[in-house]
């Protein structure tokens, strides 16, 4: 397991205006930094910096062999700040919007003197900050990959931002019941009825679902403290880099949409209109679709097909 390392972001100025002193942490994987191609990796808004290896929550696209090769890039990931992961939270997290999330990560590569990333990937809402690190350094990196997001939250998004809201705010059991409410916003009908078929535990009688749920409720207790999932939860909410996609062209990243057909939370048509209105713009941008039943949580269950999507452009190591 590699180590957390810190760097420091003085008096960074937030979009309301506060000032905030903060330390960034991330872990590194692969070659020594300035040795190889560099890719920034954005976590979701259950990861963390520990994305690589037999360990890493992607570890089967970042390592040693894989997709991702750590043998030939170094791997970046930061921690955004208060996610709980290196032991700090936020009490003024309602302060932080996506925003500012992409600015700090800017600044985090500014003082690791890091100016030319090859890519910048993440899912969800770690491809939303990755959509806003492009908007505000449109050169920054070679290659834009964002996963089953988009760069506005839709009001469907909206929405259910505002249901966890509602169950972290008033639950007995906030962390277990938003999860269990937000795990049904990564999968699908087809995922769960696939998975257990109404089948019921031998020893209680309950359904099997209902374990499952309760399972990944008393999971995410463990993990998170309640104001880094509020926080998480909060930076859903605030995705909005721009108005229009037509905004997004001055980007001159090689752009790769990559949506899942079954994504219940950001929806692949979204991904598909983008693309479209981007195209008679600009032509270094592609769309790739991952098929699969079991929705948003795709990119982190359907390797094979996300490999053969990624396997060209990491196949070429140029900066």
């Amino acid at each position: 397991m590699t180590s957390l390392h810190h760097t420091d972001i003085p008096n960074f100025t937030l979009q309301n205006k506060t000032q905030v002193n903060l330390s960034l942490s991330y872990e590194l994987f692969g070659k020594p930094l300035f040795t190889a191609p560099i890719v920034l990796v954005n976590h979701a808004l259950t990861g963390n910096s520990s994305v690589a290896e037999s360990e890493g929550w992607w570890g089967d696209i970042i390592g040693a062999g894989k997709v991702i090769d750590t043998d030939s890039y170094t791997v970046l990931c930061f921690n955004i700040p208060g996610n709980g992961y290196d032991g700090q939270t936020l009490e003024n997290y309602t302060d932080f919007i996506t925003l500012d999330i992409a600015g700090i990560f800017i600044k985090g590569l500014e003082t690791l003197q890091i100016t030319r990333l090859h890519s910048i990937i993440g899912g969800s809402i770690g491809g939303a900050i990755a959509w806003q690190m492009a908007q505000l350094a449109p050169t920054l990196c070679t290659h834009l990959i964002p996963i089953a997001t988009h760069w506005n939250a839709s009001d469907w998004v909206l929405a259910n931002v505002h249901i966890q809201e509602l169950i972290l705010n008033n639950s007995k059991r906030p962390l277990e019941d938003a999860r269990i409410h937000a795990m049904l916003t990564y999968r699908t009908p087809e995922s769960l009825s696939y998975k257990f078929q109404r089948s019921k535990n031998l020893d209680s009688g309950e359904f099997q679902i209902a374990s499952w749920l309760e399972h990944h409720g008393s999971k995410l207790k463990k993990r998170f403290k309640l104001n880094a999932y509020k926080l998480m939860n909060q930076l859903l909410k605030t995705i909005e880099v721009t108005h229009q996609a037509i905004d997004l062209k001055g980007i001159a990243s090689d752009i790769h949409l990559i949506a899942i057909d079954t994504d219940y939370l950001f929806v692949a048509a979204d991904q598909e209109k983008t693309y479209r209105e981007l195209l008679t713009h600009k032509e270094n941008i592609y769309y790739h679709t991952i098929q699969s039943i079991h929705g948003h949580d795709a990119f982190l269950i359907e390797y094979p097909q996300l490999e053969q999507i990624l396997k060209p452009i990491f196949q070429c190591t140029k900066a």
